[in-house]
């Protein structure tokens, strides 16, 4: 596996958060269970470069990409992605109809759209590009560019996992250049 994949940091912040594995059964075992890291380097692979399951480098990785391609749909079935839905939705002026708003509440959605009457620079879309800013981050991750997952709840776990690797890569930037001397 190549450790550039699942830095030594990463890896400590994940692991806590992991399921503990199944315990083996005495009689017909079965194959040994690949290792969670092993795994987690396919799936940031797949996330990373956005190569279909079945093309991940098995060399490179260290196991199957079916295999790394079930851990994400089991985690989200142990609970480790959890689903929050949002109470309220930001949106631009092109969705100020009175049908949008009558939806969102319908559905227990307090609407949050900014007026087309109003001004620029007021109201909701004010801090727009700091949306567009982050969708640009997210577009870094090739998978996360076309959806290529069927399920919801695994396209979730992708995208929690890239804004996880990008609140670290955002972070450890800051620290570095706290550490700089001035």
């Amino acid at each position: 596996m190549r450790s550039d994949l699942v830095p030594d940091d990463l890896w400590e912040r994940v692991a806590p958060l992991l399921p503990p594995a199944h315990e083996r059964r005495r009689r017909c075992p079965g194959r040994l269970r690949v290792p969670d890291r092993t795994a987690l380097a396919g799936v940031l692979d797949v996330l990373r470069t956005g190569v279909a399951w079945r093309a991940v480098p098995e060399e490179a990785v260290g196991c199957s990409g079916v295999t790394a391609g079930r851990r994400p749909r089991d985690r989200t079935g142990a609970g480790v992605w959890p689903r929050r839905r949002p109470r309220r939705l930001c949106a631009g002026r092109g969705y100020d109809f009175d049908e949008y708003r009558r939806l969102l509440r319908k559905r227990g959605r307090e609407p949050v759209i900014a007026r087309r009457s109003t001004a620029h620079g007021s109201g909701p879309g004010k801090v727009r590009w700091v949306v567009e800013r982050a969708l640009a981050h997210l577009h870094r991750f090739r998978r996360l560019r076309i959806r290529w997952e069927i399920r919801d709840d695994v396209r979730e776990a992708f995208l929690t996992l890239g804004c996880a690797l990008i609140c670290r890569r955002r972070l450890s930037q800051q620290t570095q250049a706290r550490a700089l001397p001035q």
